[in-house]
């Protein structure tokens, strides 16, 4: 028998359904990304037609059905409206919610998600560091926090501990060769002491400290580079708001 639950969580989508309905996809801090039907919120006089709309956190109480959820409450802390106001920042925090509902799962535990991804729309909403490194530090957290991550820490060839000196960067190998090892040159990516460095700390770092710092021209690029070569390994979807993004992006450098 289905029973009233309240869920912390943040709307991933939010998709019209017939003349007054919305179909939402929420990840949520219990019970992972659920779908959830809010009827009839699309009418004006609906006190939940603000709460049904992407970016929007907080807690939804929701009656359990065989197969999905129906909304009947919602309190919302925060609609991060700064979004809206700037239409990059929008592209970028769309591209996020789009790879949160790729990346995580119905009835897992997706809490350090939920976490990473309020923690990255915050920085996104600010101007602190650059949206593109914001991007690329999401993207490898995704991937600490999934198991999937590069190996900086060590060696992959040898095991011998990582050392802040030149190395090496072979996707399909797992992560960091060292300049002692003998291997193939051709598929790998210089890595310099301060990629290494950072690296290391995006990996190893607490979320709230993990949009705390810039990047040079230089070390900026290798990140893109190697957060580009694991992401090819490991993402096998086309993200219509990335091409949308990267479109935008170089309609503004062209």
């Amino acid at each position: 028998m289905g029973q009233s639950v309240s869920l912390t969580g943040m709307v991933l989508i939010a998709q019209p359904m017939g003349e007054y309905d919305k179909r939402l996809v929420i990840l949520t801090k219990e019970r992972g990304k659920i779908t959830v039907f809010a009827k009839g919120v699309r009418r004006q006089n609906s006190a939940y037609l603000a709460a049904c709309n992407p970016f929007v956190f907080g807690e939804f109480t929701v009656f359990e059905g065989r197969s999905a959820y129906n909304l009947q409450q919602a309190q919302i802390t925060n609609y991060f409206l700064e979004l809206s106001e700037e239409y990059e920042k929008a592209c970028y925090g769309f591209y996020f919610l789009e790879f949160a509902d790729y990346y995580t799962k119905e009835n897992n535990d997706e809490r350090e998600f939920l976490k990473l991804l309020y923690a990255t729309l915050r920085a996104i909403a600010n101007d602190n560091i650059p949206n593109t490194l914001i991007r690329y530090i999401y993207e490898l957290k995704a991937f600490v926090i999934n198991g999937e991550y590069p190996q900086f820490f060590c060696c992959v060839e040898c095991g011998t501990e990582a050392k802040m000196e030149p190395s090496y960067f072979h996707a399909k190998r797992g992560g960091l060769i060292c300049s002692q090892c003998d291997f193939d040159k051709g598929n790998v990516l210089s890595v310099s002491e301060s990629l290494l460095y950072t690296m290391q700390f995006i990996i190893s770092a607490p979320l709230e400290k993990l949009y705390s710092f810039t990047l040079s021209d230089a070390v900026h690029k290798e990140l893109e580079n190697i957060v580009g070569e694991w992401m090819k390994l490991f993402v096998d979807k086309n993200f219509k708001s990335l091409s949308v993004l990267e479109s935008m992006i170089l309609l503004i450098i062209g």
